[in-house]
């Protein structure tokens, strides 16, 4: 009966299999898009802040797998392929990336980034109008499979598109419930609340605060007034701005899709290999443990016949041996998990974001803007108002240049070389 026992924990050992395959198969939602054209006075503006990378303060990578130069770069990535879902649905008028909330919008998304690994992936949005009221606060969350980075996929599609479908869909749905005239009201305001940027005195006290903190107009200019009109050349320019700075974005965007892809899709199995390996240590290394005890307390020479307790001395040094062996096995192993952790630390070094320099010229004065986008931004409107404020007007042509956006198939192009 004891060797009966040694015997089948042996072949037990020796048979038992530590691996897990995970096969996941992603959740896809489908995007709501526009079956015909949409009334003019129904297409609003979007602008998209660049997404907070939600990184903790005394973040350990190695211990949270959050990268700080991976984080920062999907701040605009992810930004920016929610505005080209929005575009792709025909329901909104321009939908830009804005570096702040000092450019006036009709409608202004921001996010933060929860969780993003190339397997996993959570967003926490706001949506609010430029009256100020909040349409919604919703946490999008989604996880990958195996066929999100497929080489035979559609390539316009994210491995994360089932949450800017949801996204897209969940803003579409609340503007579709709200009355005409608060979304005619929306697209006022935002010109009022840029007009009263420019000239507080004489556009001040066209707009107001309700009881519910909600803006309200109390009275609209003339559309005949020579100033509305100047303000609303004004406005194009600003818009004109925006739009460049909008290329850098797209430049970063198409820049980095293929590194992108790939540090995600590598990640991603990366993460699986370590819940599969540490899940396999753990095991291995308690069946170890259980089974060497198990094997140290066996008497082997409860027996009359020498021979058996020869066999049964031989059966316990051999699972002694094995459950040993497990306990090595399952460290070496722990080992191994750490050491994908270390392969996507190294992918992550070869991320970085900086702005291109973009060149105003106003009546023959060249003026350069650097920094980052918000930067930039920012410098260009304290640029406007002096202009503005100079009576300079826009009477000259003003010119803005950047870099000229780059192609995906560019960069793949030049990938593959």
């Amino acid at each position: 009966m004891l060797r009966t026992v040694l015997l089948f924990i042996v072949l037990c050992l020796l048979g038992t299999g530590c691996t897990v395959n995970e096969v996941i198969v992603a959740d896809e939602t489908e995007l709501e898009v526009a079956a015909t054209p949409v009334d003019e006075s129904r297409l609003l503006d979007i602008g998209i802040i660049e997404f907070a990378p939600g990184i903790e303060d005394k973040n350990n990578p190695r211990k949270t797998g959050v990268y700080e130069e991976i984080r920062i770069a999907e701040t605009k990535y992810l930004a920016y392929h929610l505005k080209t879902t929005l575009q792709g649905t025909g329901y909104w008028g321009a939908v830009r990336v804005i570096p702040s909330r000092e450019a006036f919008t009709d409608i202004i998304i921001s996010g933060e980034i929860g969780r993003s690994d190339g397997e996993f992936v959570e967003i926490r949005m706001s949506v609010d109008d430029s009256a100020g009221r909040h349409w919604f606060t919703k946490t999008y969350e989604t996880q990958t499979g195996v066929t999100s980075y497929s080489d035979r996929r559609d390539r316009r599609l994210d491995p994360y598109q089932k949450i800017f479908n949801e996204m897209a869909n969940d803003v579409q749905d609340h503007a579709e419930l709200m009355p005409q005239k608060e979304l005619l009201q929306t697209r006022q305001i935002s010109e009022l609340q840029f007009f009263a940027d420019m000239s507080p005195l004489a556009y001040g006290e066209h707009l107001s605060l309700d009881e519910a903190g909600v803006v309200k107009i109390d009275r609209l200019p003339a559309e005949n007034d020579p100033t509305v009109a100047r303000l609303r050349q004004i406005r194009e320019r600003d818009r004109f701005v925006v739009d460049t700075l909008n290329e850098h974005y797209a430049n970063f965007y198409y820049g980095i899709s293929i590194p992108y892809r790939n540090w995600r899709k590598v990640s991603r199995q990366e993460s699986i290999n370590y819940r599969q390996v540490k899940s396999s240590a753990r095991m291995q290394t308690l069946i170890g443990v259980v089974v060497l005890a198990g094997s140290l307390a066996v008497d082997t020479q409860n027996s009359s016949s020498s021979r058996t307790r020869r066999t049964n001395a031989a059966l316990q040094n051999l699972a002694i041996s094995e459950g040993i062996n497990r306990i090595i096995g399952g460290m070496q192993r722990g080992t191994e998990a750490e050491g994908h952790k270390a392969a996507i630390a190294e992918l992550s070094d070869s991320f970085g974001a900086q702005a291109a320099p973009m060149v105003i010229n106003v009546e023959g004065e060249e003026r350069r803007l650097t920094g980052t986008a918000a930067a930039q931004y920012e410098d260009w409107r304290r640029l406007l108002k002096e202009i503005y404020q100079a009576e300079t007007g826009f009477t000259e042509t003003v010119e803005v240049g950047s870099r000229s956006r780059a192609t995906e198939s560019a960069n793949e192009s030049a990938t593959a070389n």
